[in-house]
């Protein structure tokens, strides 16, 4: 496993078992839950059996990248204002440093020529979308688990989960306007695996079915999973089952 830092960027990246042969190259997003870092997102989904290098960036505002007051100053800028506060400087600024980071790393990683996959979980599934359409590198296959796919019902989640009204503004709702994939789903262009929990909130469950019926690809039900999927649980295990398998279906070549 190498830890460091492309672009800006920190990442942890996983080489495939044979080093010598050409490899694809796998990169996404960790959860702000549980698996809420790029280590931990390794351990979970570590796509062990793939020939490619895996690579586990860190979100904006988590680990390396906190800002002062640690995570409880991203629960007050969260608390203030979830969209316009978090959701949206995460995956604009997540989005937006992910060409220049992959261009970094496909000279770094050795043999990291072959084709692209992207994934994420939650919010990090949040980016992997916004990078998937907005169609900065070219992408072969994406994946994400327990999908923000839709931000106005996680809002709605949040509020019920939280005990909180959150305080709609017309720029706020450009936002989640933004970023609803159902809407968006023509810009969505490479194959896409949807992973749901069966236990998780109808805000991620109901959205990934609209998607997926608008776009086909691949919808995945882990039971006895909610949202979360610490390293070493049975649903950690499912989603690294159903990432590995996928992924190594749409990278050959």
């Amino acid at each position: 496993m190498i830890e460091g830092v492309a672009a800006g960027v920190p990442f942890v990246a996983v080489p495939p078992a044979d080093q010598d042969a050409p490899a694809a190259l796998v990169a996404g997003w960790h959860l702000m839950d549980e698996p809420s870092s790029e280590q931990a997102m390794a351990e979970a989904v570590p796509m062990a059996a793939l020939q490619a290098w895996r690579v586990y960036f860190g979100l904006p505002l988590s680990g390396a990248r906190l800002p002062e007051g640690g995570p409880e100053e991203v629960f007050r800028r969260a608390s203030e204002d979830a969209v316009l506060n978090v959701f949206e400087p995460v995956t604009e600024q997540a989005a937006g440093e992910f060409p220049a980071a992959l261009a970094e790393l496909r000279d770094r990683l050795p043999g990291a020529t072959g084709p692209l996959g992207v994934f994420g979980g939650s919010a990090g599934a949040l980016v992997a979308l916004e990078v998937l359409a907005r169609g900065d590198a070219e992408i072969a296959a994406a994946a994400v688990v327990s999908p923000v796919v839709q931000l106005a019902p996680m809002i709605a989640a949040n509020e019920r989960r939280f005990g909180l009204a959150y305080p709609w503004t017309e720029r706020s709702r450009a936002v989640a306007a933004r970023y609803d994939f159902v809407d968006r789903a023509a810009e969505l262009t490479a194959p896409l695996l949807l992973a749901a929990g069966a236990d998780d909130d109808v805000a991620v469950r109901e959205p990934a079915e609209a998607l997926h019926a608008k776009l086909g690809g691949e919808l995945v039900t882990v039971e006895g999973m909610a949202h979360e999927f610490p390293p070493g649980t049975a649903e950690a295990n499912a989603v690294d089952a159903a990432f590995t398998e996928w992924f190594a279906r749409r990278l050959r070549g």
